[in-house]
């Protein structure tokens, strides 16, 4: 086991030492674009994705480098779970209110793995399940009670969750949320930049936005100025921009910074589960890894505290150090670093436009990559005056939200998101989600017998098991991609169109 360090460790991000980024120049001359992105992270890049993506000029400005700051000290978990229990979002809000803000997350995942798939990008993405449990030690019956309707709830609400007795690695009870995932973010972030040099779009490094201008609407950057239609303030904490002083000083007593601390070490390969977890204590731990050929790198992160109340922040690192080598003893400790976690009183993030033309994103908590994500598609959505399901529920000028009936998904059936959601149907729709990309898997639905296919996006085709031959179940032939029929020998695509006989009908669609 490796011994504590009496000096302070070396706080470099394991994605830093394991991933580049493209370099890009400092802002030199005027300019005119149609939106402005001030900040270099996630929310800043894929809002600019997006935009080019619809026709917009777009030019991001960066004070440092690209992917350093907020984004480079995440761990990079990507989960629907929301820091405030879906329990408490239901009491707050309502339940259709609650079930929208894990939409939203799920969404941002989704955008993530529509990006990456659409542009190949080699980040290690990968859909993984993700467990919240009781923290290792003793556990209470009352514990136990509260996750059984944690997940009995989630499961009401659309989500996939089950409880479990035995969370893996960990040894006590929780929940399993199937398809969350995770990626690497700067090995994502670097894919996606290049995408945005060859498209077009214009990134500015040790370029600073230092004051704002409403006549024009333009920002002064390097002592020059761009001008632009629309701002995006992508800087996690966001800027003033166009707001006046006193506007940001009374919006700034809504956020509550933390700072999160993380270690991160070598395994052998295979040795940790393939997983996200987090736990329910306050302030809650939370580990991943990042696969390697030879080895896999374990991320355990907790120890959360606000910002700048903390003596001694070695201290953090050591009990953090202490609880991962307890879990796993063989783990070589390589890394050190700490990131900043902001909170609202509400435990919804604040995303929208903070003032006229000018939009932002703040109070992720502990979900900063898929809300990050989640901001630059309202953002986007809104810049181009299209409907978005989330505006209201995250509106960073909310008093308080409509309960009562709200028809949520009927409401907003043909957003984008909803036109995918079976990828993530939960509840009734749980079998469902057991079907893997490229593979097929019969399934009871309604008391029918179900041929579901998932293609290699994500896309689900259903069609009714029953052979329209003499009425015998098929079965799904992994080697070939068909379903094949045991009694007579018949075989369809997965489609459910005819291969051959002696069925001569394909089989049907179901609604």
């Amino acid at each position: 086991m490796r011994q504590q360090a009496s000096a302070p460790p070396r706080t470099t991000p394991y994605w830093s030492d394991s991933a580049t980024m493209p370099v890009f120049p400092k802002l030199e001359r005027d300019q005119r674009v149609d939106v402005l992105v001030v900040g270099g992270g996630i929310t800043g890049l894929t809002a600019a994705y997006l935009l080019l993506e619809a026709g917009k000029t777009v030019a991001v400005v960066e004070r440092g480098r690209c992917a350093q700051v907020d984004t480079g000290h995440t761990t990079a978990h990507l989960t629907m779970v929301t820091d405030d229990a879906l329990a408490d979002l239901a009491a707050r809000f309502g339940r259709d209110h609650a079930q929208a803000a894990w939409d939203a997350g799920l969404a941002g995942v989704s955008q993530i793995d529509d990006i990456r798939r659409n542009h190949q990008i080699d980040c290690g993405f990968q859909w993984v399940d993700g467990y919240q449990h009781v923290p290792r030690g003793n556990v209470t019956s009352e514990q136990i009670e509260t996750l059984r309707k944690s997940a009995a709830l989630a499961m009401e609400l659309g989500f996939d969750a089950i409880f479990v007795d035995d969370v893996p690695l960990m040894g006590t009870p929780g929940i399993r949320f199937q398809h969350q995932a995770r990626f690497h973010p700067r090995k994502y972030l670097s894919g996606l930049a290049e995408v945005l040099r060859e498209s077009g779009a214009h990134i500015y490094e040790h370029s600073t936005a230092e004051e704002f201008s409403t006549n024009p609407l333009s920002a002064t950057v390097n002592g020059y100025t761009i001008a632009c239609d629309d701002i995006v303030i992508a800087t996690h904490n966001p800027l003033v921009g166009l707001k006046n002083v006193v506007m940001a000083t009374a919006f700034q007593t809504k956020l509550a910074l933390y700072t999160s601390y993380v270690v991160a070490g070598r395994v052998p390969r295979g040795s940790v589960p393939d997983a996200l977890f987090w736990d329910t204590a306050d302030p809650y731990k939370y580990l991943r890894i990042d696969p390697h050929r030879d080895f896999d790198v374990v991320i355990y992160g907790g120890e959360d505290h606000k910002t700048g109340q903390v003596q001694k922040p070695t201290d953090c690192y050591n009990r953090l150090e202490q609880a991962l080598t307890s879990l796993l003893p063989e783990i070589e400790i390589t890394h050190h670093w700490s990131g900043q976690v902001i909170e609202t009183p509400d435990g919804l993030p604040y995303i929208g436009e903070m003032t006229s033309h000018q939009y932002c994103g703040t109070g992720f908590g502990g979900n900063g990559m898929t809300f990050g994500t989640l901001t630059a598609i309202m953002a986007t959505d809104a810049i181009l005056d299209r409907s978005n399901p989330w505006i209201d529920l995250f509106d960073p000028g909310r008093k308080a939200i409509v309960r009562g009936a709200w028809e949520y998904i009927k409401e907003n059936k043909d957003y984008a998101y909803y036109l995918i959601r079976d990828r993530f149907a939960g509840a009734e729709g749980r079998s469902l989600r057991a079907v893997q990309r490229g593979s097929g898997k019969v399934i009871e639905q309604d008391g029918q017998k179900v041929a579901a296919y998932r293609d290699e996006q994500g896309n689900l085709t259903l069609r009714s098991a029953t052979c329209t031959h003499m009425g015998c179940i098929v079965a799904w032939n992994d080697a070939e991609r068909t379903w094949d029929c045991p009694c007579h020998g018949s075989r369809f695509k997965p489609n459910g169109d005819v291969i051959s006989g002696p069925a001569e009908s394909p089989l049907p669609s179901v609604e």
